[in-house]
């Protein structure tokens, strides 16, 4: 098999850069319990003033922290309401039913993302033989709908049905720093209808690990005690804050290099025969590609750029998913492009 050379599996292959590493050498720590540790609480007050919330709480992953929300937020029994696409449905092996206990009802949005309608349907009246519809999760961007950006009209109609209700918002922000970068709103903005958020750091911003959720103080002190609960406890974890605090001053407006590298890679593969994109909707990093039109699965078409040191997921038999980020250029894109195409030429000419 040949070396790899070219990663867009996902953004989480990013690896730390050589000033990001001399950040995390020169963190000043402590005991994070305790908290001690300088970096982690510099952390925390810039996330908490950044996404508008009161509190935060620094985690070694993005889904400890929607698993931590949603056991914070439910009770047994209670309703989580997403759409189908959703991470905490699809990707965190059931730990919501383990966990906090909890059932989940599925919209079929657009791309990700659902409408104010949807939501309002499926929202069960109270009675004692339902389950209790209970939290609201949106994905900002969401991920397996081709890290589409929700609009903030439509988040904020969301927002204004489940409040309506009385049920609890939280948003599953893993990558919400390239919606912002995307769309030119502010994280704050995007975030004040929620009552919990959390944000990635290993995945665009190029971190080697954790993630941080943000709330209200109750909300956080309950998740201190959850994040004890199921080890995600740390001690002088300020080497990673470090490399968060790095990430945020100078891995955010980079991100838009991110999503050019993506629509060149949408735009290329689109001219290949048998190749189904979105280029027009590819809103930031991620370009899902339906081989389907090849006559070979995606599994096969994996394979295949694997031996030509291309790495590209396959998400079932049909569809491929690329994303770009900060250990791919421009011109490695476009020659995973060529390769690509390359690759489906021979094969049309077999």
């Amino acid at each position: 098999m040949a070396t790899l050379r070219i990663d867009l599996y996902s953004d989480t292959q990013t690896r730390p850069t050589e000033a990001m590493r001399e950040a995390m050498a020169r963190a000043p720590v402590g005991d994070e319990q305790r908290f001690e540790d300088p970096s982690v609480k510099a952390l925390v007050t810039r996330i908490a003033e950044l996404l508008g919330k009161e509190d935060a709480v620094f985690l070694p992953s993005g889904t400890m922290c929607n698993q931590i929300a949603a056991v914070v937020h439910c009770e047994a029994g209670d309703e989580i309401i997403a759409d189908r696409t959703a991470h905490i449905l699809n990707s965190e092996a059931g730990g919501q039913a383990v966990l906090a206990r909890a059932t989940a009802r599925m919209l079929d949005g657009v791309r990700g993302v659902y409408s104010a309608e949807q939501l309002e349907a499926v929202i069960r009246p109270p009675s004692r033989y339902a389950p209790r519809s209970r939290m609201v999760t949106v994905e900002q961007t969401a991920n397996l709908g081709g890290g589409t950006v929700w609009p903030l009209e439509t988040m904020q109609s969301v927002a204004e049905v489940a409040k309506r209700h009385g049920l609890i918002l939280h948003m599953d922000g893993a990558r919400l720093l390239n919606a912002v970068v995307a769309s030119g709103v502010a994280a704050r903005t995007y975030c004040e209808p929620f009552d919990s958020v959390w944000l990635d750091f290993s995945k665009g911003l190029g971190c080697p690990v954790g993630a941080i959720l943000a709330g209200p103080k109750p909300f956080i002190e309950a998740a201190w005690r959850w994040k004890q609960r199921i080890g995600g406890a740390m001690r002088q974890s300020g080497v990673l804050a470090a490399a968060a605090l790095h990430a945020l001053d100078h891995h955010v407006d980079r991100l838009a290099e991110d999503h050019a590298n993506a629509k060149l890679l949408a735009e290329r593969l689109a001219q290949v025969p048998g190749l189904a994109v979105e280029p027009e909707t590819v809103d930031t990093n991620i370009v899902l590609i339906d081989v389907s039109g090849t006559g070979r699965t995606a599994h096969e078409v994996h394979a295949a750029l694997m031996e030509r040191g291309v790495r590209i997921g396959a998400l079932d038999d049909v569809r491929l998913r690329a994303l770009t980020h900060l250990d791919v250029s421009r011109a490695e894109v476009a020659e995973a492009a060529d390769i690509f195409a390359g690759l489906i030429g021979a094969a049309a000419a077999e």
